[in-house]
């Protein structure tokens, strides 16, 4: 065979790059994963893309705590090499990982706030609120202190049915979530049932920790599925989890407790709001501003220790 006969026979021709993404099977697992899908497929046209579906703890029995259950099992398949990159909401992931598991992208952040969701569009008291974050719940607390706040579980269709066939005045959940399922904000309609939202401010509902970041998670050593997520990685944004993460880290505190925190950048600086709730109804509050997100999460915890001596 000649060497001309040889490349049109695509013998040296190199095979298209294929990639396994993980996820979990809820409808706004999945539709993060697409989101994933289809940036990987402007960086990467000729990339073979495959979507496994893994069951998790959290998945099969929702239960209040417990940071990890929605992880776990997706990081085990990235381990036994079932898939390739697991699709996380950041906000999900423990503040410390696997050593042999690394965040390797991050996708642009979407919104950060939370969202009041009411059956009415006039404004009523509320009289009842229902949320599943402990941090949500010291929040409303701490914003509506007549309100009962009462918790629940399960994902974005689940909470919302059991909102509407409640008699509680409003709810509380991510606006991420709800718009990457096509719920947006002032309004939206749900199984029949018109809901109002309303944004939450960030000066006294500071979300959590990568709250809506989609997070990739690769094997440390799986230097090709670095390179290919890598093209779709959003810096500032990764530098932001980063600050978050480390405060977190600083701190021992997970989705497990009532912890807000929230980096962004002004002005090409990153600024970092941390509130932390105690015994006390209101919160410990702190900011700082820098471009080092270790020594930015680290100045932010410290401001936060020596109020704690100052009582």
């Amino acid at each position: 065979m000649s060497v001309e006969e040889t490349s049109k026979s695509g013998l040296h021709e190199t095979p298209p790059q294929e990639i396994i993404l993980g996820t979990r099977g809820s409808e706004l697992a999945l539709a993060q994963t697409r989101i994933v899908k289809e940036a990987l497929a402007r960086t990467r046209p000729s990339l073979k893309i495959a979507i496994e579906v893994i069951r998790t703890t959290g998945d099969q029995k929702p239960t209040a705590g417990r940071k990890g259950i929605f992880t776990a099992e997706l990081e085990r398949a990235l381990m036994e090499k079932r898939i390739d990159v697991a699709v996380h909401s950041a906000k999900d992931l423990p503040s410390e990982i696997e050593g042999a598991l690394t965040i390797t992208a991050v996708l642009p952040r979407g919104a950060v706030e939370d969202l009041l969701l009411r059956k009415n569009a006039a404004p009523t008291s509320l009289a009842t609120i229902a949320t599943g974050s402990v941090r949500r719940q010291r929040q409303a607390r701490w914003s509506n202190p007549a309100a009962r706040v009462v918790g629940l579980r399960g994902n974005v269709p689940t909470l919302l049915r059991k909102f509407i066939e409640s008699d509680w005045d409003a709810i509380i959940l991510a606006r991420a979530g709800l718009e990457r399922l096509g719920f947006t904000p002032p309004e939206f309609e749900f199984q029949g049932q018109k809901l109002f939202a309303e944004i939450l401010p960030l000066e006294n509902f500071v979300s959590a920790g990568g709250q809506g970041v989609i997070a990739l998670q690769t094997r440390a050593a799986d230097l090709v599925a670095q390179e290919i997520v890598s093209s779709i990685d959003d810096e500032e944004t990764h530098l932001c989890l980063r600050a978050e993460r480390e405060f977190l880290r600083l701190l021992q505190g997970d989705c497990d407790l009532p912890v807000g925190v929230h980096a962004r950048f002004m002005n090409g600086v990153m600024e970092l709001q941390a509130q932390v709730f105690g015994d006390a109804p209101a919160p410990k509050m702190a900011t700082g501003r820098g471009n080092d997100p270790k020594e930015l999460a680290g100045e932010v915890f410290r401001k936060l220790e020596h109020e704690q001596e100052q009582e």
